[in-house]
């Protein structure tokens, strides 16, 4: 299946409430008339755009519509949204810098989000490119979180590094850096707790794990991944503006969109955070997720 059909089917809800919402006006091109603004308004709503990002979109799409007769409200909306989501950096290389052995990654975000799994489906797919890879269950607070991790070690083909329940994480990290140096390891991938962005404890926890990293390992972590759940919908704005005051965010990966009709939230994110996405998660199989891309990422919400 190649990148645009992974897209479409990903968001085959969202796109469902936006489409179904508007209906056949999305085929017409020419000036949008009072109604159609306000149905698709409500749409985008619905889809979890959040009404900021709503008012932007459907202004760029109307004046996209005013300079080219021959565009419809569809084209006009992808090509918008597609804009939106680029904004104006460059995209993210999720991908180990050449050099730069260990390249280390800390996976971040609150409970639930799907981090641990998220985890393991990237050390697959590194390993499968060449990149040995390590995983480091710091994650030493939920029970089941390390035993989650070594299933999804042993998926994937890689080494673990794990210590006790309660043991402190830093610590954890501390020996999976250290390993990671001795082997030669292109990749280390820490999971971290899941931890709620109000609990100010947990996040000075984050920020020595970060410290850490820097003393063993020069520059690292060299990648933050905030993962985000998509069903949650706008909650990630607050949660990555939170995450974001304790820790650099290098980038976003967001999980679960093809279980939820809120992915319009992952444009809100990317119109009004200054962290680009670079991962999505589509499915739930060892391969279900792909390096975002806005193009084809907008053309799912509309197609």
């Amino acid at each position: 299946m190649n990148l645009w059909n992974k897209f479409r089917d990903g968001l085959q809800r969202t796109r469902d409430v936006i489409v179904s919402g508007v209906g056949a006006a999305l085929g017409r091109s020419g000036p949008v008339d009072a109604a159609t603004l306000e149905t698709l308004e409500e749409a985008l709503l619905a889809a979890d755009v959040g009404p900021d990002t709503t008012d932007r979109l459907i202004e760029r799409a109307r004046k996209l519509v005013g300079q080219d007769r021959a565009l419809d409200l569809r084209g006009a909306l992808e090509r918008a949204a597609g804009e939106m989501l680029r904004g104006t950096r460059e995209p993210v290389r999720f991908a180990p810098e050449p050099g730069q052995v260990p390249w280390v990654v800390l996976v971040v975000g609150v409970n639930g989000a799907g981090k641990t799994t998220f985890a393991g489906k990237l050390a697959a797919r590194f390993t499968r490119e060449g990149h040995p890879s390590l995983l480091v269950a710091a994650d030493t607070f939920r029970a089941a979180a390390s035993e989650q991790l070594v299933v999804w070690a042993q998926r994937a083909g890689v080494e673990i590094v794990r210590a006790k329940d309660g043991s402190d994480p830093a610590a954890v990290v501390h020996d999976g850096l250290v390993a990671a140096k001795a082997r030669g390891t292109h990749v280390v991938l820490v999971d971290t707790a899941g931890r709620l962005h109000t609990k100010h404890n947990l996040m000075a926890e984050l920020e020595k794990i970060v410290r850490v990293c820097a003393r063993l390992v020069p520059g690292a972590p060299h990648h933050v991944l905030l993962v985000l759940d998509g069903t949650q919908g706008l909650n990630g704005l607050a949660q990555a503006r939170e995450f974001g005051k304790s820790v650099k965010i290098t980038s976003l990966a967001v999980t679960k969109l093809d279980g939820t009709s809120r992915g319009g939230a992952v444009l809100a994110i990317a119109d009004q955070l200054e962290v680009p996405v670079s991962l999505v998660g589509l499915g739930e199989g060892l391969d279900d997720w792909e390096p975002f891309d806005a193009a084809s990422y907008a053309r799912g919400l509309f197609e």
